[in-house]
C-alpha cells in the first residue's frame, strides 16, 4: 500500500508546483490563483470563518490537497479541535457517508500538524 503523503511533504510540494504554474501561467491563470488568494482576506468574515468554509466546502467535494490546504491554514489561524470537529460534522452530514475516507485523512494530518 502506497505510503500517504504527510502535511508537510503536502505544502512543500504545492509550493513548488505553484512555481512551475506561475511560471508558464497566462493572465487568466494568474488572476484565478490571485483571487482564489484574496477572497480568504478578513473582510465581513473574518480569516478563521472563511478557512473554515474552504474546508467543509473541500471535504464535501473530497479534495485530500485542498482538506490539506485548509488544515494548514487553520492551524495558522490557532483553531481549536472542537471548531475543527463541528466543522467535520457539517461536512459529514452535506456530504454523507462517502467523506468519511478524508474525515480519516483529515484528522491524522491534524494530529501530525499538533505533534510537530
Amino acid at each position: 500500500m502506497k505510503k500517504e503523503k504527510s502535511i508537510f511533504e503536502f505544502w512543500e510540494e504545492r509550493k513548488k508546483l505553484n512555481e512551475i504554474v506561475l511560471k508558464k501561467a497566462n493572465l487568466d491563470i494568474k488572476r484565478f490563483f490571485n483571487l482564489d488568494n484574496d477572497v480568504y482576506k478578513k473582510g465581513a468574515l473574518d480569516e478563521k470563518t472563511k478557512e473554515l468554509l474552504g474546508f467543509v466546502a473541500s471535504l464535501v467535494l473530497r479534495c485530500d490537497d485542498c482538506i490539506f490546504y485548509h488544515l494548514y491554514k487553520l492551524k495558522e489561524n490557532n483553531i481549536k479541535e472542537e471548531e475543527l470537529i463541528e466543522a467535520i460534522n457539517i461536512g459529514l452530514v452535506v456530504g454523507g457517508s462517502i467523506t468519511i475516507p478524508h474525515i480519516r485523512k483529515a484528522l491524522s494530518a491534524w494530529q501530525e500538524l499538533n505533534n510537530k
